[in-house]
């Protein structure tokens, strides 16, 4: 390997050292600690279930013939569900998502403060734990996607487990907990996207990504500098 070469690399390495150095300690850490959290962890499966099984049968919607089926406008889907103890029809259009009381067949009542609490403990995997704050938001923080009109139930535990629930329907919309928020940071530090951590190819990502890579190459260009066969040749 001839030696300009090796002078050219060995200044590329180090600057790029300096310049990557803290990102490849961030990727690398971030890489640990993603791969060792469980994602059904990092998902909340173990603290809260997103879904209970309907305890009622289709004879049980007996308010199904009196929707108001011709006030519908072009129908995606048709769900059958339930909230507590009431059957629940939900009715899927192109630009509206309505909820009916499957008995009264009238227009679903927005579960009060009460209701709510009832729901987010019954869908805890833990009964015991307590509610240690508890607030409707117009709209939710990011890490709920932004949704609007929502319940937020944090728990008091050690991983500050929050339910988050719709207001119009009672319906769990997701679980966080510290877990999730640690998973995210790394994230956002894995992707550099410091926004919405959502934007995997953005230019700093890419940037950096190219320039590891040259940082790499100029490495194994060093490796010439001195190879081990060299050594066993010159030993002999």
């Amino acid at each position: 390997m001839p030696s300009a070469w090796l002078k050219t690399a060995r200044k590329i390495h180090k600057t790029l050292g300096y310049l990557l150095a803290i990102q490849l300690f961030f990727w690398l850490l971030g890489g640990l600690i993603m791969s060792a959290i469980p994602l059904e962890k990092v998902h909340g499966k173990h603290l809260a279930q997103r879904q209970i099984d309907n305890p009622f049968v289709f004879k049980d919607y007996s308010g199904w013939p009196l929707l108001p089926w011709d006030s519908f406008g072009a129908l995606h889907n048709v769900e059958l569900t339930h909230f507590l103890t009431t059957p629940v029809i939900k009715i899927i259009e192109d630009n509206d998502t309505r909820y009916f009381n499957g008995i009264t067949a009238q227009p679903f009542a927005a579960p009060t403060q009460t209701d709510i609490i009832t729901q987010a403990k019954a869908h805890l995997m833990d009964k015991t734990k307590s509610i240690k704050h508890i607030e409707k938001v117009e709209k939710g923080p990011r890490e709920v996607g932004y949704r609007e009109q929502v319940w937020r139930v944090e728990m008091a535990d050690t991983l500050s487990t929050t339910l988050y629930l719709d207001a119009q329907s009672g319906q769990v919309v997701t679980v966080r907990s510290r877990l999730w928020r640690i998973f995210d940071f790394f994230w956002m530090l894995h992707i550099m996207d410091y926004n919405e951590r959502e934007d995997f190819n953005n230019p700093l990502l890419i940037t950096f990504s190219a320039t590891s890579v040259l940082f790499c190459l100029s490495g194994i260009i060093l490796l010439f500098q001195s190879p081990p066969w060299r050594r066993r040749r010159t030993q002999k």
